[in-house]
């Protein structure tokens, strides 16, 4: 059997402001949403040209507290074909949230905390 990755979930709290940062800091689109017709959800699958992996962003409707993201030992990972280029964008946007230099890596964080890996693609 073989399986393929098709996409992540974040749970957020602001969809627009998720969207927004995700297009600015990663270069992500929305590809398609879905939308309960009650209004309870409302989920959005982000994507690129570079990989048929999506992101999935979900907005509750009855969860209006912060979501418990707890010791942040998760994250997505992005490789940056210009890491410099990405750096300055990032430090720009003020989202960079943890450098690690002697690893040549670093973290920025999303409007709802979740922690994305910036790694510079392998030469």
């Amino acid at each position: 059997m073989e399986l393929k990755m098709f996409h992540f979930n974040f749970n957020v709290a602001d969809m627009d402001k998720a969207v927004e940062f995700y297009e600015k800091a990663v270069g992500l689109k929305v590809l398609r949403t879905k939308e309960a017709a009650d209004g309870s959800y409302v989920i959005k699958f982000l994507g690129n040209d570079t990989t048929a992996f999506q992101l999935e962003l979900t907005w509750l409707k009855g969860h209006p507290q912060k979501y418990d993201l707890g010791e942040l030992e998760f994250h997505l990972a992005f490789q940056a074909e210009d890491f410099e280029a990405a750096h300055a964008l990032h430090e720009e946007m003020g989202c960079i949230c943890f450098e690690n230099p002697a690893m040549g890596i670093y973290f920025i964080n999303d409007p709802d905390g979740y922690w994305l890996e910036i790694v510079p693609a392998k030469k």
